[in-house]
């Protein structure tokens, strides 16, 4: 397999499209709102763009140049920058990073697909303990979970296996404007409610009061980790990238997609929860327990519509569930086609079926079996604890202090300014914020991922 023949993208928007789809995902939609919820909604959305500034911009630019330099799947792509080093094991780490995320987060995956289905089927009627244990029941059911898991690797394989224009690109060109529809036709619905306003400025009413240490500290993880770094995600598509391509620019548009879909699902959920006295800070539970409930009691006097609005909202988590499976894929499927020198359709179904089992095992640790889970956390629990509060921020550090210290300046200036054919102004901030800014923040949010703050 050589360099080649491997695919890229076709157009700027493809491009952007499909990168901004890696980015954004379930976190997106429960996540970021309620965090803004509670911890001084626009004063937390400001403080978040800061730290998509300092942070995510930063981290997305140095694995933009990890990608397109190395022109190939991300631990390839950290050895050819390292000359073999040691630091190319921070290529391979993030390849482990996102075969495990990819194992678990199809899990969660299907469960969206499951309530399309449920929502079709008018399954979701009821009051909330009916809710609750529907999901419940669902979740460790030994069957149905795990079908769903398979049948979005299904979905997710066929995608794939037809390359990066004719997959990734092409469903990408789809699903983000599909998504941004679905988004705005609920937040339209939402805000037309009784009461509507109240969520609105739930969300939008700066209350700098609650602005403390732990703020700043999770708006910085929050960017960090709805950016995808450190997962391989952005590194691989970048790897698509041509020399045109404007990093910084790119980064920057990737990001402001990012932040709006968080804010139109901030717009969506808080008005629809408040018309009916609910306070939409449940975290993980947000989605298939509070939300369900929210849609039957707030369309009561219109029962059609809510169905429709219920049906709507579970395709759109759908769309953002399947985009970043998408990215996750492709982290590894370009990794074994390469590396075991295979074709694409043989390395996509190494990691489908591989990823697959993880996925059922996974789902499986949630209640249908108390074998699959040590030391009191399940098997599930273990991967996002794992990925989450180590892999991840320990890739991120490391691609700093690679990038930082070091690879070339030579080589950084080059992939910034596109080879002197952009002014870049900017890379001097850029490699400051690598080299002394950036390792200190996600070094203080791992500390904070541990309580040590307090």
């Amino acid at each position: 397999m050589t360099d080649s023949n491997r695919g890229s993208f076709g157009s700027k928007i493809g491009l952007i499209l499909a990168t901004a789809g890696g980015a954004v995902g379930l976190g997106n939609v429960w996540r970021f709102p309620y965090m803004a919820g509670q911890e001084g909604g626009a004063a937390f959305i400001l403080v978040y763009i800061g730290s998509v500034l300092l942070l995510g911009i930063p981290c997305m630019i140095s694995e933009f140049i990890i990608g397109r330099h190395g022109a190939s799947n991300t631990a390839r792509a950290y050895t050819k920058l390292s000359n073999g080093t040691a630091w190319k094991w921070v290529g391979y780490l993030e390849v482990l990073t996102g075969f495990l995320i990819t194992g678990y987060y199809a899990v969660v995956s299907g469960w969206c697909l499951q309530y399309v289905y449920a929502s079709i089927m008018g399954e979701l009627h009821g009051d909330p303990t009916f809710v609750a244990n529907y999901f419940k029941e669902f979740s460790s059911d030994p069957v149905r979970p795990v079908m769903w898991t398979v049948a979005i690797f299904l979905i997710c394989h066929f995608v794939i296996i037809h390359g990066v224009r004719g997959g990734i690109e092409r469903a990408s060109k789809v699903m983000m404007p599909l998504l941004f529809i679905l988004l705005l036709i609920i937040v339209v619905a939402a805000c037309l409610l009784p009461d509507a306003g109240k969520g609105v400025e739930f969300l939008l009413k700066p209350d700098f009061g609650k602005v403390d240490r732990n703020v700043f500290l999770n708006a910085l993880g929050q960017s960090f980790y709805s950016m995808s770094i450190g997962m391989g995600c952005i590194c691989t598509y970048a790897s698509y990238f041509s020399r045109q391509t404007n990093l910084f620019k790119s980064a920057l548009q990737i990001s402001i997609i990012d932040l709006l879909v968080a804010v139109l699902a901030g717009l969506m959920i808080f008005p629809a929860a408040f018309s009916v006295g609910v306070s939409p800070d449940s975290g993980p539970s947000l989605i298939f327990i509070t939300l369900p409930n929210v849609f039957n009691q707030a369309f009561a006097s219109l029962p059609v519509l809510g169905w429709i609005i219920s049906l709507l909202f579970y395709v759109l988590l759908s769309v953002a569930a399947l985009t970043s499976l998408m990215s996750l894929h492709e982290v590894n499927t370009s990794f074994f086609y390469e590396e075991l020198k295979i074709d694409r359709k043989k390395g996509a179904t190494i990691v489908t079926v591989s990823c697959a089992i993880i996925g059922a095992f996974c789902s499986l640790s949630l209640g249908a079996t108390d074998k699959l889970s040590f030391f009191g956390k399940a098997l599930f629990d273990w991967f996002d604890f794992v990925t989450g509060q180590i892999f991840l921020p320990l890739a991120g550090f490391l691609t700093c202090l690679f990038l930082g210290w070091y690879v070339p300046k030579q080589i950084l200036q080059d992939e910034f300014t596109n080879w002197g054919t952009l002014k870049g102004r900017l890379f001097g901030i850029y490699l400051f914020l690598i080299k002394f800014v950036c390792p200190v923040l996600i070094f203080l949010v791992f500390l904070n991922q541990f309580g040590v703050f307090g």
